[in-house]
């Protein structure tokens, strides 16, 4: 395995998170196309909302609880992949063609694995995913398995079991949370 890079995660200011004090993600390379994303908060877990563990399926709105995300944007245009892994190991799988725009399912890759462990003071969710066959183009023309390049954004909702939502990425734009924003494409990866 290869890491590319770790990450902090920001909380967006105008948001409060009491129950996170912060949150890391490491990016690796298990083969050309596999991507493992690591993500581990610290703090009062306890006080984090993480939903039981549940059969793995794609579900939609996940980010309305905690979630972690990923985005992946080739090299060669503004087209984006969004990933979200849920501590439930529920997840989901857009593209889009541009800024929120033409969303549509991933459906070219199995679907990820996702694990959770859990302790006192963190929580940790790592996802395993096959992009080596993403339908975005690659800036060499090549469509099979390889090793993503392009940038990346790195995210997370965190909801307290008092309701209360925080948003968490590399980088925000201004005003409010965007996780979409060309801003939070933060992580470049060669």
């Amino acid at each position: 395995m290869t890491s590319i890079a770790r990450q902090i995660l920001r909380v967006h200011p105008d948001t409060v998170c009491a129950a996170v004090s912060h949150i890391e993600v490491d990016v690796a390379r298990l083969r050309p196309g596999r991507l493992i994303f690591t993500y581990v908060i610290t703090g009062k877990i306890d006080a984090v909302a993480i939903p039981p563990l549940e059969h793995p399926a794609r579900t939609d709105d996940l980010w309305q609880h905690t979630c972690f995300e990923a985005f992946l944007r080739d090299a060669a245009g503004e087209g984006y992949c969004e990933f979200n892994f849920a501590p439930s190991t529920r997840w989901a799988a857009y593209r889009f063609r541009g800024y929120r725009t033409e969303r549509r399912e991933v459906s070219e890759f199995n679907a990820p694995v996702i694990a959770v462990e859990l302790d006192a003071g963190w929580f940790r969710l790592r996802a395993s995913l096959d992009v080596g066959r993403l339908q975005l183009p690659a800036p060499n023309g090549n469509a099979g398995a390889r090793d993503w390049t392009g940038r990346f954004g790195l995210a997370a909702v965190i909801e307290e079991t008092n309701g209360r939502r925080s948003y968490w990425a590399l980088a925000h734009p201004p005003g409010k949370p965007d996780f979409h924003h060309a801003d939070g494409f933060a992580l470049e990866v060669t």
